[in-house]
C-alpha cells in the first residue's frame, strides 16, 4: 500500500475514533486519554459490526452525520485545505467546498473502516501544558508489520476536544491536500476545486 492510500485510510480510522466519544466525555477527558479511549472503543466497534467492515456506505454515512461531526471540525481543516485562497471564497462556495471534501473524506472513511483487524492502539506522552488550547496527541498503531506513527491534532472548543488534523507516516492530511487543491484553484479557480471534487465523489459513488 503506497504512503497516499495509507494517509487516506488512517484518517479513516481517525474519524472513526472521533464517532464513539460523546460530547460530554470529549469535554471531561483529557486529549491523550481520550484519544486512548476512543480508539480502543474503535477497534471493538468494528470487529463486532460486519456491516461496516464490509464498507456498507450509507451505514457509515449516517454514523459520521450522527457522530462526527460534533467532534472533528470540518470547517477549520477545509479552510486549512484550501489555504489562502479560503478568504477569496464566498460564504456559498465555501459551503460547497465544506460540504465535497466532508464527502471525500467520509469515503474514505468507508474504505478505512474494512481495514481495521487486529490492531492496537499504544499512546505517547502528551507534551502539553494543562492550559494548552491546541495539543498533538502522538500514537502508533500497533499490529501485524511494523508500527505505524499516527498523530492527531485537536483544539479545545467550548464543547470539548475537536479533531482537525491527523498525521501518518509524517505527512500531516490538511498539508497534503493543500497542495493539490492549491494547484487546481491556479489552473481553474475555486468553482474548478469545487467541480473536480464533486465529480470526484459522484465517480466514487458510482463505484460504491
Amino acid at each position: 500500500m503506497n504512503k497516499r492510500s495509507f494517509l487516506a485510510r488512517a484518517f479513516g480510522a481517525a474519524l472513526l475514533a472521533a464517532t464513539i466519544a460523546g460530547p460530554a466525555a470529549a469535554q471531561a477527558t483529557a486529549p491523550d486519554a481520550l484519544v486512548k479511549q476512543i480508539s480502543n472503543e474503535v477497534i471493538g466497534t468494528v470487529k463486532s459490526d460486519k456491516a461496516i467492515q464490509a464498507g456498507d456506505l450509507k451505514r457509515i454515512m449516517a454514523l459520521v452525520d450522527e457522530k462526527v461531526l460534533p467532534h472533528v471540525n470540518f470547517t477549520r481543516m477545509t479552510a486549512a485545505a484550501v489555504g489562502r485562497y479560503w478568504r477569496q471564497a464566498s460564504p456559498e462556495q465555501q459551503q460547497k467546498l465544506q460540504a465535497e471534501f466532508k464527502t471525500l473524506l467520509v469515503r474514505t472513511y468507508a474504505g478505512a473502516l474494512t481495514q481495521v483487524k487486529d490492531q492496537t492502539i499504544e499512546l505517547k506522552p502528551l507534551r502539553a501544558k494543562p492550559d494548552d488550547s491546541e495539543v498533538v496527541v502522538r500514537t502508533e498503531i500497533r499490529g501485524s508489520g511494523e508500527p505505524v506513527q499516527l498523530d492527531y491534532r485537536l483544539e479545545k472548543q467550548p464543547t470539548g476536544w475537536k479533531i482537525y488534523d491527523v498525521n501518518v507516516l509524517g505527512v500531516w492530511l490538511v498539508e497534503n491536500y493543500r497542495n493539490s487543491f492549491a494547484q487546481e484553484i491556479s489552473s481553474n479557480g475555486i468553482d474548478g476545486l469545487i467541480a473536480k471534487l464533486a465529480e470526484r465523489n459522484k465517480t466514487a459513488a458510482g463505484k460504491s
